[in-house]
């Protein structure tokens, strides 16, 4: 997996860290505040999305709300930042994996479609800040996952080539925001996408169901390399 590879760059949400539990609350309890009703299709519309256009889409969608996307977005900080200090935790093996790609040298980025505060406040509170050379949110380039600007921001903050870097993400869209990079990708296991397992599988060059297997060697390649 990591063979010829000179960095590796996480999505966060899902799949640096345990997190995407704190969405699908926020949604609930901002669309009772105002009345609203998600659309059947919600959840697949917004994935990828970076936080700014996941606002857009909220504004777009419910105008009932009379809000602006620089409101939705100050509603959704004040909502999730002390969670994300307080009860966001890495993924199992995350901290040991981190430490050994420093330790081989390994270069280390963030392209997450979260605001960049909030990604902030998760990093800083459980001591990974240091391990990254570059953090980039998807609010800072053209477009949103699965659009690979992100991901090759990261990679020219980093000085490396496309194709000698890893990509850990947990749902579609981003797994498609990383090979559309050229990249290659391994989906990670998580709650929120498990439903999704096989499309990720499909997807992704390799999946894991945490970093452990990686060091272990029992990660599954997924029958594109």
């Amino acid at each position: 997996m990591l063979k010829d590879k000179e960095a590796v760059i996480f999505d966060m949400d899902g799949s640096l860290v345990d997190s995407m539990w704190i969405w699908p609350e926020v949604d609930r309890i901002y669309m009772e505040r105002y009345g609203l009703t998600p659309p059947e299709d919600f959840h697949k519309a917004i994935e990828g999305m970076s936080y700014t256009e996941t606002a857009q889409y909220f504004v777009d969608t419910f105008p009932a709300m009379h809000r602006t996307v620089d409101q939705v977005k100050k509603d959704w900080q004040e909502m999730t930042l002390e969670l994300y200090a307080t009860r966001v935790f890495p993924k199992r093996g995350a901290m040991d994996f981190l430490n050994a790609m420093r330790s081989r040298g390994i270069l280390l980025g963030i392209a997450t479609s979260n605001d960049r505060q909030i990604a902030q406040a998760a990093l800083d509170a459980r001591g990974m800040t240091e391990f990254f050379s570059s953090v980039r949110t998807s609010c800072e380039v053209s477009a949103g996952k699965p659009a690979p600007d992100v991901y090759l921001k990261v990679a020219e903050d980093l000085r490396v080539d496309p194709e000698k870097c890893l990509v850990f993400e947990d749902v579609p869209n981003g797994i498609l925001a990383g090979k559309n990079a050229g990249m290659q990708v391994c989906a990670v296991d998580d709650d929120f996408s498990r439903p999704l397992e096989a499309e990720k599988k499909r997807l992704a060059d390799y999946f894991i169901h945490d970093f452990y297997e990686i060091r272990d060697n029992t990660y599954e390649r997924c029958g594109k390399i």
